[in-house]
């Protein structure tokens, strides 16, 4: 669906707005265990990469459209504040009131929704065809893909000879964006997906030889919500990642309380998952980069998290 020179083209038009996040190593990890840290991405997460990316493609003056539980929220919210259009977000009624905020924020207007008895997709389908507004999907869209697989073209001109990719996967539009680059760039390169374990669908799939469809999955983790992985992503992610993993959601508190306490690092629970996975041993040794895929948690939420039991 792909290819690195579609990867290469979203670097040149984020150079400059997105920020180049830090790779971070901690003694207790190991000297060769490397966060690509884009927690401090703008909007705080790495979905601010693919939405620019997207917006920067459309026609100028064009209005967008999205869906979503909060980050590609607030990263298309942003991107369109930028470019000068005006964006309309459908999120779910029990989004973080964090993400909700910080979209409303950037100028966007929300649309809230049920997410146990409504179909997101249906409502931003029908609102993109009422009002002619430009639909930017949350991952399964080339553009998208190829803007967050700028991830891992910077993470490669900072760490080299990897022996894995570590990714939290959710519609599986980063991983599929990392693995187009590794694939190109540094094919022994071992590529895992992270997923909650209420939701694993992507493993399931694997298993299945085809795209699996699970229940919503309840989960702190709020970002990897997609019940199933998306068309797009999945035609990349079937034949270039290499292995799918999940972790529960107290292994992902655990990693949070860990990145805060060693690294003074805020995750959010979806941010932290690459980590949960190698603290619970499901990673494979030598030298690793884990993406903190995001840090939009709130204070309250953060402290509500980490102080359970």
């Amino acid at each position: 669906m792909i290819e690195l020179a579609d990867v290469q083209a979203a670097a040149e038009r984020i150079a400059g707005v997105a920020h180049r996040t830090p790779v971070l190593t901690s003694r207790t990890l190991g000297d060769d265990v490397f966060l690509k840290a884009e927690c401090f991405q703008r909007a705080g997460a790495f979905k601010f990469r693919g939405a620019y990316n997207k917006l920067a493609t459309l026609e100028p003056g064009r209005d967008v459209i999205a869906f979503s539980s909060g980050n590609h929220a607030q990263a298309v919210a942003l991107a369109a504040q930028l470019r000068g259009v005006r964006a309309t977000i459908v999120m779910p009624e029990d989004a973080p009131e964090a993400k909700l905020e910080a979209t409303r924020g950037y100028g966007a207007e929300v649309v809230t929704y049920d997410r146990w008895t409504e179909d997101r997709e249906e409502i931003g389908a029908r609102l993109a065809e009422e009002r002619g507004l430009a639909l930017v999907k949350p991952y399964d869209d080339p553009e998208i893909m190829a803007g967050q697989g700028t991830v891992a073209l910077e993470l490669l001109e900072d760490v080299s000879e990897l022996d894995a990719l570590v990714v939290p996967v959710s519609g599986g539009g980063l991983i599929a964006g990392c693995a187009t680059v590794l694939d190109s760039l540094s094919p022994a390169t071992r590529v895992i997906g992270v997923e909650p374990a209420a939701g694993d669908d992507h493993a399931r799939s694997r298993a299945a030889g085809e795209r699996v469809r699970v229940a919503i999955p309840r989960t702190i983790a709020d970002g990897l919500g997609a019940p199933e992985p998306g068309e797009l992503t999945w035609q990349v992610n079937r034949d270039l990642v290499d292995d799918f993993v999940s972790v529960t959601d107290d292994e992902l508190v655990e990693a949070m309380t860990f990145l805060f306490d060693r690294l003074k690092i805020v995750a959010e629970p979806s941010g932290a998952a690459g980590v949960a996975a190698l603290r619970q041993g499901r990673i494979p040794g030598g030298r690793i980069a884990i993406v903190l895929s995001g840090g939009n948690v709130g204070a309250a939420r953060f402290a509500e998290l980490v102080r359970q039991p």
